[in-house]
């Protein structure tokens, strides 16, 4: 089983240099990386089953005991982020070959894509199984410096000047986690995660909350918290459909993930949890406030973006396994609907040629499935029963009600309007892209037949003007052919988030056994350090487990 571990970056980075040895020749490239994803599904999902079965699996590289050497680390919440994540790779990957986005484009360098989209792959798993500091910093380097070059792809005016913006705060932010790491081995001597849940705990009140804000601040920035998610909004919709969408899914995840291990393992007792609690408000609705005054969808789904980030802020700061176990379940939810969400949109931008409402009407009578293909993610993240964004927030909300808190209550409460929030902005667009006349020159070349058309076209007109669109929008393009592909990929994660409510039981208790883990971190100390006097919560029914690798043996 352990062997297994460090598979899941060993297979993408492989990929990676084996598409780069071969460049030019564009469907061997496609045909590596699409086995080395389909691997990382397949090996993610058993994974999630092993740890949930047997418990956490430790692997010591090179056989050096934690906290010597580098231990990386499975459990149930990174298993089912490594399987999440794989299969949103998998998906952005088969849309963006049909899309052509690393093919046949004249001004997209073809032989780097596919190798970086790999690199990409590699270091958010390597993230999310890292059991040291340093070595999530590694992984964090590898996905940026992937993405510095996915997010200027093509090399437009536009791109480049988003991806300087990008790259600056991605730096700052790394900067901040280095020094945060550097202040931490001094005042510890250590980097390992588990053995800092033992010795930060033995450090004045004041060294733990000064590191403890220097790793949120670091984290906050790639989470895109607020205030300091300015630079996402800007960054993110310049970039070509399937980077925009594997970026919205993925890359504030890791960052969020990171919050949660910080808060759970190396500062369990912290004093910042009622800060998380204001920060999730301020994020939800700071975020949504921008959400509603957009003009161009892509820009319209970032600020929604930042804003459910403050749902999961919101678990983490109720600071209780119900709580966390909510938050994981949410998500496993967002990355695969935010994505679905980006994906239905590049359908309608190359439908429509634009992603502004302003230019798009109509696309009920010429498209029909995409209207299907955007409207049940967009019910989704809305929040409409029975989908899985219903019973996310009905978990962080029923968690709340029970804390009893009044920043519980008002959480409630802004988590409630923001959700409504989120259904309006979202079917506004929806109902103008789709409902509406087909085209502005249309309307202005066709004789309004009665009077309620005229003052319909006027309220239009009012609602335009009230609303923001893009810096730099671009005027409306030509209508491009939909591949079928792209249509199979976007159908394929739409029905992977309706199987997000399908299976929200047995989902939902993952994540509950899940969130028991991260309530209980000495389980994991005594599971990475070997001291085997730890009993954490193994496989379904309870009792612990821990499968370790030692100079090539396994033990438990």
């Amino acid at each position: 089983m352990i062997p297994l571990v460090p598979l899941a970056v060993l297979i993408p980075l492989a990929g990676a240099a084996l598409a780069l040895a071969v460049p030019g020749h564009r469907k061997l490239q496609q045909g590596i990386t699409l086995v080395a994803l389909s691997s990382v599904v397949v090996l993610s999902g058993a994974l999630m089953y092993l740890v949930d079965a047997h418990g956490t699996l430790v692997m010591e590289v090179g056989g050096w005991a934690a906290p010597f050497g580098i231990a990386l680390v499975v459990d149930r919440v990174s298993a089912l982020m490594l399987t999440v994540s794989s299969v949103v790779l998998l998906g952005v990957f088969l849309f963006s070959i049909g899309q052509g986005l690393a093919d046949g484009d004249d001004d997209t360098p073809v032989s780097i894509y596919y190798p970086t989209y790999l690199v990409l792959g590699a270091g958010v798993f390597n993230a999310f199984i890292a059991g040291d500091l340093f070595n999530l910093y590694v992984g964090f380097e590898i996905l940026l410096v992937a993405s510095y070059v996915l997010i200027t792809l093509g090399g437009t005016a536009q791109r480049i000047r988003a991806g300087v913006t990008y790259v600056i705060v991605s730096l700052v932010s790394s900067v901040l986690f280095l020094a945060a790491i550097g202040l931490i081995y001094g005042a510890t001597g250590t980097v390992n995660m588990a053995q800092l849940t033992v010795r930060i705990a033995e450090l004045p009140s004041e060294v733990q909350l000064l590191l403890n804000l220097t790793l949120l601040i670091a984290f906050g920035i790639k989470a895109a918290v607020f205030p300091l998610a300015f630079w996402l909004p800007d960054s993110y919709p310049t970039a070509p459909a399937p980077v925009t969408a594997v970026f919205a899914g993925l890359l504030t995840k890791v960052g969020v993930y990171a919050i949660i291990r910080t808060q759970t393992q190396l500062f369990p007792n912290s004093s910042v949890d009622r800060l998380l609690l204001i920060i999730a408000g301020l994020t939800l609705f700071v975020g949504i406030l921008g959400a509603v005054s957009q003009l161009d969808i892509k820009r319209l789904l970032s600020f929604t973006l930042i804003s459910h980030i403050g749902y999961m802020i919101f678990g983490i700061g109720m600071a209780n396994s119900a709580g966390f176990a909510a938050t994981i379940y949410y998500i496993a939810h967002h990355i695969i609907v935010q994505t679905t969400l980006f994906l239905a949109v590049g359908l309608i931008e190359r439908q429509g040629g634009t992603t502004s409402i302003s230019g798009l009407g109509g696309l009920m009578r010429s498209a029909p499935f995409i209207a299907v293909l955007f409207f049940i993610p967009m019910l989704n993240l809305g929040g409409i029963p029975p989908f899985s964004g219903f019973i996310g927030k009905l978990g962080l909300f029923t968690v709340a009600a029970d804390l009893g808190t009044p920043e519980a209550y008002w959480l409630i409460g802004i988590g409630a309007l923001v959700s409504l929030l989120t259904l309006y902005a979202l079917a506004r667009s929806w109902v103008l892209a789709f409902w509406r006349s087909p085209s502005k020159a249309e309307a202005k070349a066709a004789k309004p037949a009665t009077t309620e058309a005229l003052v319909l076209r006027e309220r239009e007109r009012a609602l335009f003007e009230r609303l923001q669109d893009a810096p730099d929008a671009q005027p409306q393009a030509e209508q491009k052919e939909i591949p079928r592909l792209m249509f199979a990929a976007t159908t394929g994660m739409v029905v992977v988030s309706v199987a997000l409510t399908v299976f929200a039981g047995p989902l939902y208790a993952y994540a509950t056994r899940a969130g028991e883990d991260l309530a209980h971190p000495g389980a994991v100390v005594d599971q990475v350090l070997g001291d085997g006097s730890g009993a954490g919560s193994g496989g379904p029914g309870g009792g612990s487990g821990t499968t370790t690798l030692e100079n090539g043996g396994e033990h438990e």
